[in-house]
């Protein structure tokens, strides 16, 4: 059953590794999905530029190995360090402007489906309402703590009628029974929540922790915080990354997370326990500046990709 379509650039898949769309049939270990579409606030948003950031990060992440067996210092060896660890593209969920909730159901499914197949997905977005089906698929993996990094908290329940668009994704995940602990790393600045939002995830048991945390304290510190031998998910909004390593976003805030905060999260998780899949979104295309965005989006994924081949994930 092909739950996907190709990318648009019918060659383009992240780092060269080969394409399966029929999901049923999907033999990896990690699966890397773009999923372009969210449900938007208003209908001309639809088809808004990061609905190209699949295409963009997979476009990108050609300059960022010359050769799977070449050295990477984030890692220490080559990519996959003599594992053998199989990873394919596999397309992206088709959107359907007109039916939104149909979309949804379709990426929940294609999601599911690779982890019905012992893969781990990779979810490249699209806005921040993508990663809500992306939850929903993890039902019967739980409990799971949700690792969210972002610049705003998403504890929207509702804007202008939309429960299911990116100012929400927080709120929808702690109403899930297989989502346990929240932290949310990198909060700054003015976004869409209001005092009853910050008051709903506090009390909830959400950790909210700023960007100047992290920046006077260190990831090691966060890390400490979070659980050991869990289950973890990592949903990653781009404007939750410094704009000066993250320029491409639609809400660019000062102060933010950088790369190696990231990384380390990444790395720390991965040792901790076992990290089930992640996502990026909210990469805008047009505002980058020579790739830096889908090339930074590449480089994590890389390094969740040699993080879990080098603990042990695929033996």
């Amino acid at each position: 059953m092909s739950l996907t379509i190709p990318p648009r650039l019918a060659s383009n898949t992240f780092l060269g590794f080969p394409l399966c769309t029929k999901l049923d049939s999907l033999e990896a270990d990690i699966a890397i999905l773009g999923i372009p579409y969210g449900d938007p606030y208003k209908m001309g948003e639809v088809n808004n530029d990061q609905t190209n950031a699949p295409s963009a990060v997979r476009h990108e992440s050609a300059r960022l190995s010359l050769g799977l067996e070449h050295w990477d210092f984030d890692l220490g060896g080559p990519l996959f360090n003599g594992c053998d660890v199989r990873v394919v593209g596999c397309g992206d969920v088709p959107g359907d402007p007109a039916s939104i909730k149909g979309h949804y159901r379709i990426a929940e499914t294609a999601v599911k489906t690779i982890l019905d197949r012992n893969a781990l997905p990779i979810i490249i977005g699209g806005d921040h309402g993508v990663p809500i089906p992306v939850f929903r698929a993890f039902d019967g993996c739980g409990p799971i703590t949700l690792v969210h990094i972002d610049a705003h908290i998403d504890w929207r329940d509702e804007v202008n009628g939309v429960r299911e668009g990116y100012s929400s994704p927080i709120r929808r995940a702690s109403e899930l029974s297989h989502i346990d602990r929240i932290f949310q790393i990198g909060m700054r600045g003015q976004g869409s929540a209001r005092a009853q939002e910050v008051k709903a995830a506090l009390a909830y048991g959400a950790e909210i922790i700023t960007a100047y945390e992290v920046h006077e304290k260190g990831m090691d510190f966060v890390l400490a915080r979070i659980p050991a031998n869990e289950r973890y998910y990592l949903t990653i909004d781009a404007d939750g990354l410094d704009p000066t390593v993250m320029p491409a976003v639609a809400a660019p805030a000062a102060g933010g997370l950088l790369f190696h905060h990231v990384r380390r999260l990444i790395h720390g998780l991965v040792q901790k326990g076992r990290l089930l899949g992640m996502d990026i979104v909210e990469i805008t295309p047009k505002k980058d500046l020579n790739g830096i965005s889908s090339l930074t989006a590449g480089q994590l994924i890389l390094n969740f990709i040699g993080a879990t081949a080098r603990a042990g994930y695929f033996r």
